[in-house]
């Protein structure tokens, strides 16, 4: 920092890094300089605008943007923490799943093993089915974790389709309400 501006030296504006579609790209200097430009908005509570002009940010926007950046960056590590976590329970649940899948069930009414005409049990699908159920479940819980579905798309032809029959619908109401005015 300059005994003179109490700014430290290395945060004066500089042209940021940029990749190879022209986007920004956070340098470790960005990051550190995000990381003391939170620390010190939140022990001195002062404003974006302060917070720009003290760390060399082009202007406030740019200050809040940096601060929200590195208040990710020091929740990314929980957040993978979180998810490995949440991905080890589902695993364990997908296991105890599968286990029961494996299982033979014998079909049971009134405390009693139901048995065919030989005297064999006869075997019962229903923990079975509720199993692959629960499993498939567990299946899109794992992808809902991960972000791995596809986001949904809606048609542009199926956009135009509902554009007209809006319009459709529309020409049907102005012709009643023009029937209505006539029979008066």
């Amino acid at each position: 920092m300059t005994a003179n501006d109490d700014t430290p030296d290395n945060y004066e504006h500089r042209e940021r890094p940029r990749d190879g579609r022209n986007r920004f790209v956070r340098s470790m200097d960005n990051v550190r300089r995000d990381a003391e430009a939170a620390a010190y908005w939140a022990e001195h509570r002062c404003t974006y605008q302060e917070i720009a002009d003290r760390f060399g940010y082009y202007d406030r926007s740019q200050a809040w943007r940096g601060i929200q950046a590195a208040k990710r960056d020091v929740a990314l590590p929980g957040a993978k923490k979180l998810r490995a976590t949440e991905a080890e329970q589902l695993d364990a649940l997908f296991v105890s799943a599968m286990e029961i899948l494996e299982r033979e069930h014998v079909m049971v009414s009134h405390g009693r093993v139901v048995k065919d005409d030989a005297g064999r049990p006869i075997l019962d699908d229903g923990p079975r089915l509720a199993a692959v159920r629960e499993m498939r479940q567990i299946r899109e819980s794992y992808r809902k974790l991960f972000g791995l579905d596809a986001p949904s798309r809606v048609s542009v032809d199926a956009e135009k389709l509902g554009q007209e029959i809006g319009r459709l619908l529309d020409a049907a109401m102005d012709s009643e309400d023009a029937d209505d005015d006539t029979d008066a």
